[in-house]
């Protein structure tokens, strides 16, 4: 511990405001707690260097690869009020303990810091991983210096991304269209998706039948079985085929009869009320042990399936989870827990759940890689003693609570003893009136003794192609056999056949992507939530209830990866990249080094990533966006979207190519060649000119837009002496003193538009049709207060408006028969609340998992909003409430709740501990070498 301070406080910097108060609690009056906010100082854009530097070295990103990859850091305009704040506060200290998280994103936080308050007292590292009484003692036990190698690190980490985006970017930009980017881990998050999608494009499915019936004891007990062999032959089940529906040729396709419907039901009628017998009757035993504690992986994913929250979610919550003083620290890969927390783990797992349930010995999990060093433990409830749900539970909100009972269960469950019992298996055979012997099988799985189950039992996701067409023909399941003998005889009753078809592989949820980048090696358990984060806002994934959905701009964006980029995208590459980030944060490679291969080529004769820039070569734009769906038809990605495009006719030289837009709602997988013929006949009538408009003379025409059907008028561009004339005419608008204001042009005239009917069609519409929706809103009256009220027809339906006030109304045909005392009378029903009575929802999804009360859609002044009751949260621009599913609700408000503010705690004195003795922190050793390019940080 550090010496006792001879005057002054002792400064004591985290990370975030919640926690300097959860610390605060912990540490005497000798203590002063502030928080930096998160890093003080970053990377700027290249476009806020200044002036003098964009035309240097630094120019392109901010750091300059020619002198040993130096990085320009700046402070933040947003951060240097707090920078001032804390320079005031060290000027008061006595000592100063740099206790920001325990990760590199912490180590290097400590580092920015220190470089920039520049402190004239002693420096100590303080790092914990919960914020209790007990971890804040043992981290003023155990302060030490900054670890250089974990700056190194982050930093090498920083200045990686840095020039993989801003080199690889600009091509996307230019190939394929502004705003999109590419990122080391989201770039290949985002090709793991792409190529799930592809998979089910190119599936097959295939078609089999296979039979289920009930039998009956001669004690009249009943169980179910599935049909296992015919003759001898195993029946086919889903997972005998392949993509393509052939055979697998892994098996023997001698020993595999496949069924079709006129076998199976032929086989179903003749073994009906037929007697069979026993032939074999197996008993394993089952022994289930219990799975670590989480990791920032394993939590992410249990909270998806279990709780259904995201990636993003699960990680807010979290973090006020642990800054509170409830869970230990939540990044992390480590499933190792502490000698405190198995001793508190065993002895509450005693107390709820008997002495029996607890094994002899602790149990310890072994690192999943050597990689594993985020933090030094799994995620657990925080303390030498464990809280139980219970007796948190009035402390905690809703989401606080579910993520914090799933911690202390897994924790809990982590120590206790195997889960044991036995698996029955029986087969028994019967012969159809036609001469085929049919064998049936069942098994059942039988609990003796719960162990951990008794505390928490993880759920299983289901894996691509998962599903009843291939579960195993013994009919498996957790179901209890009657008490049966070889031999015995067995009536069969209902026996039915039943057609199944194999499913394509299943898309990845944000919990089995996770997985799947975990078991890859690729990224930290910090990059999961963010990554997942970014590829949706980029549009290059959406979310169809819980699966991932890529949108076409990612299948061009991953081609033009996949063929002049491949390096940059592969799966083993990647996860080396993170195995050396690893050797630098412990000091085995020398940062400058690796930057200096990874960017201008090693030795060994790999080219660096500036080489393969400078020798793309010529990019086929067209060719990147084109994507073949069925002969003679091609998906474009353009600037508008995507749409697909046929030649014109033969001998049609001067005939256009065919386009039809895809809606935005199809996914790729459903773009068959099928669905393409039936958007080429909507398209064909888009277009349509349906007359002129009597009043304005302008033409009137029916279109297929992104977002359905419309008709619009046609507005000519005003010519130069029209726009001139126009001006003329109001010269108190467009002129000053004589001349022209300047930029006051007239504005140009926005063509009216319509959404069609539901009972419409592009084929059907006819001018009369389209002139009542271009008529829309309609003035349907004044009412007695001197509001006007309009019919008017939205995105979600029709309603009346006056003022702010909207009501639904029943039927599209109300838009242009409504009456003014009929909306006089709609909207003098009561109000609800002191509310205008609500409008009839947009959408139902039934009880909330959370707050366990109704969620519906309904729409709001500024657009739909998902709520409960309690919660609101808008529906997100570029998803449709058609396509909102019951999931995507549910995280939507489970999101808005997590971004609640952290409850207060007040700056409570605690009995801090004494320091002894540490080592005195001093500035970083290579500073005045490597990261002396610093601005407005005192340098």
């Amino acid at each position: 511990m550090p010496p006792k301070a001879a005057a002054g406080k002792k400064l004591v910097i985290v990370e975030s405001p919640a926690k300097s108060r959860s610390i605060a609690k912990y540490l005497g009056d000798d203590f002063i707690v502030d928080a930096s906010a998160g890093h003080i100082r970053d990377l700027p854009q290249p476009s806020d260097l200044p002036a003098e530097m964009k035309k240097g070295p630094f120019g392109k990103f901010a750091v300059n690869p020619e002198g040993g990859f130096e990085p320009y850091y700046v402070i933040s305009e947003s951060k240097k009020k707090k920078v001032a704040e804390l320079k005031r506060a060290l000027k008061e200290a006595s000592e100063l303990y740099l206790a920001t998280d325990a990760d590199r994103e912490g180590e290097a936080i400590a580092w920015h810091l220190l470089e920039v308050l520049k402190p004239k007292v002693p420096v100590y590292r303080m790092t914990f991983t919960e914020i209790t009484r007990e971890g804040i003692t043992r981290a003023l036990d155990n302060v030490r210096q900054i670890d250089e190698d974990l700056v190194d690190a982050q930093e090498t980490r920083r200045i990686l991304d840095r020039l993989y985006g801003y080199e690889i970017s600009p091509v996307l930009w230019r190939k394929i269209g502004r705003g999109l980017s590419a990122g080391r881990v989201q770039s290949v998050a985002t090709r793991l998706v792409v190529e799930r999608e592809r998979e089910r494009m190119a599936f097959i499915p295939a078609s089999y039948w296979d039979l289920s019936g009930t039998f009956t004891t001669e004690g009249d007990e009943s169980f179910s079985a599935k049909l296992y062999a015919v003759d001898g032959a195993r029946v086919a089940s889903g997972s005998d085929f392949d993509d393509r529906g052939q055979l697998k040729s892994t098996r023997s396709k001698s020993e595999v009869t496949v069924l079709d419907r006129e076998a199976a039901e032929s086989l179903a009628e003749g073994l009906t009320k037929a007697s069979f017998e026993v032939d074999s009757l197996e008993e394993k035993p089952y022994s289930r042990r219990p799975s670590p504690a989480f990791t920032t992986s394993t939590l992410q994913q249990e909270a998806s399936r279990r709780l259904r929250f995201s990636s993003k979610v699960t990680m807010q919550v979290a973090q006020r989870l642990y800054e509170n003083g409830y869970i230990t620290y939540m990044r992390t890969d480590s499933v190792t827990l502490s000698t405190e927390a198995i001793t508190a783990a065993r002895r509450q797992a005693a107390e709820l759940y008997g002495p029996e349930s607890v094994p002899e010995k602790p149990r310890h999990y072994a690192k999943k890689s050597d990689s594993a060093q985020e933090a030094h433990e799994a995620i657990r409830p925080a303390g030498d003693h464990f809280r139980t749900p219970g007796q948190v539970a009035g402390e905690l909100s809703k989401e606080e609570f579910r993520l914090y009972e799933l911690v202390w269960k897994r924790t809990v469950a982590s120590q206790m003893a195997d889960a044991k019992g036995f698996t029955a298996s029986v087969r028994l055979t019967g012969q159809a009136v036609d001469g085929r012997r049919a064998t049936f099988g069942a098994s059942g799985t039988v609990i003796t003794f719960p162990g951990f189950f008794a505390a928490y039992e993880e759920i299983r996701e289901k894996t691509a192609g998962d599903g009843e067409e291939k579960d195993d023909a013994s009919g498996s399941g957790d179901k209890r056999l009657p008490k049966l003998e070889k031999g015995e005889s067995i009536t069969g009753e209902d026996v039915r056949a039943k057609g199944h078809e194999t499913t394509p592989p299943a898309r990845y949820t944000e919990a089995s992507i996770v997985a799947e980048l975990e078991k890859r090696e690729i990224g930290r358990p910090s990059t999961y939530a963010p990554t997942i984060s970014t590829i949706m806002d980029r549009g290059y994934v959406t979310k169809r209830g819980s699966a991932l959905v890529p949108s076409w701009t990612a299948f061009s964006v991953i081609r033009l990866l996949e063929e002049h980029f491949g390096r940059y995208v592969d799966y083993d590459f990647t996860a080396r990249m993170e195995d050396d980030l690893d050797q630098i944060a412990r000091g085995e490679i020398e940062r400058e080094a690796w930057l200096q291969g990874f960017y201008f080529g090693a030795d060994s004769g790999v080219e660096g990533l500036r080489h393969v820039v400078d020798n793309l070569g010529e990019i086929d734009a067209r060719a990147i966006n084109s994507m073949e769906i069925a002969e003679g038809v091609t998906l474009r990605v353009g600037r508008y979207g995507p749409y697909l495009e046929r030649p014109a006719a033969e001998g049609d030289e001067a005939a256009q190519p065919l386009r039809a837009n895809i809606p935005e709602e199809l996914a790729p997988d459903e773009l068959t060649a099928a669905r393409a013929e039936e958007l080429f006949e909507q398209a064909q009538h888009s277009g349509r000119v349906l007359g002129h408009d009597p009043e304005t003379g302008r033409e009137i025409v029916a279109k297929d837009g992104r977002y359905g059907p419309y008709v619009t008028e046609v507005v000519e561009e005003m010519t130069e002496e029209q726009v001139q004339a126009h001006m003329d005419a109001q010269p108190t608008e467009y002129y000053k003193n004589g001349k022209p204001k300047p930029k006051k042009k007239p504005a140009k005239v926005k063509p009216r538009t319509g959404s069609l009917l539901k009972d419409m069609s592009l084929e059907t519409v006819t001018l009369e049709d389209a002139l009542k929706l271009l008529s829309l809103p309609r003035v349907v009256g004044v009412d007695a207060d001197g509001e006007e009220i309009t019919a008017q027809n939205g995105r979600f339906g029709p309603y009346l408006k006056k003022g702010t006030d909207s009501r639904s109304l029943e039927s599209e045909e109300q838009l242009f028969t409504v009456t003014l005392e009929q909306a006089q009378a709609i909207y003098a029903q009561p109000k609800q609340r002191g509310r205008r009575q609500a409008a009839k929802p947009l959408a139902e999804f039934g009880q909330d998992p959370t707050s366990e009360k109704p969620v519906v859609v309904k729409d709001g002044r500024f657009g739909p909003y998902v709520t409960d009751g309690e919660t609101n949260m808008t529906v997100p621009r570029g998803t449709s409430v058609e396509s909102l599913t019951k999931d995507r609700a549910f995280e939507l408000l489970a999101e808005k709740r997590a971004k609640a503010p952290a409850k207060k705690g007040g700056r409570t004195a605690g009995s801090g501990s004494k320091a002894s003795s540490a080592k005195k922190s001093s500035s970083a050793k290579k500073a005045s070498t490597k990261k002396a390019a610093t601005a407005g940080s005192g340098k």
